[in-house]
């Protein structure tokens, strides 16, 4: 048996050490040696991502009740004495547009009524007359059990003018 393994092992090695066997591919090797070094590309610059937040939970949506204006007959003609107090500082419920809040309830403390508006975030806030809401400098001027009225000061051509508006307690439908 070890004659058999030396005969292999010779057999093998004077099959690979033919040197003209690969001698093309030894030219090959040799040529491209001396070749220049070729240049590579500099990668392109990639493109930063900037994200997108898509926020139309602070709009109204087309398929919600429009908040009720009082439209009782009344002349709303522009006047010089009305104009809103840029210089006070704004309440939370003032950077929400007033279609947008919904009366969710009310609480009575201490004999004083005090109503609960839910904003766009889902936080529940808790306002009284006086208060002020919504992005037309909205003053809250009586509350009850089932709305909210406020006057609201707007621009008009002219000037400004005082516009009411209902804010009504939101209720489940089933």
């Amino acid at each position: 048996m070890f004659k058999v393994l030396l005969i292999v092992l010779s057999i093998v090695v004077v099959g690979c050490s033919s040197s003209n066997q690969n001698q093309d591919l030894k030219d090959f090797i040799a040529e491209n040696k001396r070749r220049p070094p070729g240049k590579v590309e500099a990668a392109p610059k990639i493109q930063v991502y900037e994200s997108y937040t898509y926020d139309v939970y602070s709009l109204r949506g087309p398929f919600d009740r429009p908040v009720n204006v009082d439209v009782t007959p009344r002349s709303v003609a522009a006047s010089s004495d009305v104009k809103p107090d840029l210089a006070r500082q704004k309440e939370r419920l003032e950077q929400f547009d007033l279609a947008t809040l919904s009366m969710v309830g009310t609480v009575t403390k201490s004999g004083s009524v005090w109503a609960l508006v839910k904003d766009p975030n889902g936080s529940i806030e808790r306002i009284k007359t006086g208060n002020f809401m919504g992005l037309n400098h909205g003053k809250i001027t009586n509350l009850s059990e089932s709305k909210i009225e406020l006057v609201e000061i707007v621009a008009s051509g002219e000037g400004w003018l005082e516009r009411p508006n209902i804010l009504e307690l939101q209720t489940v439908e089933k």
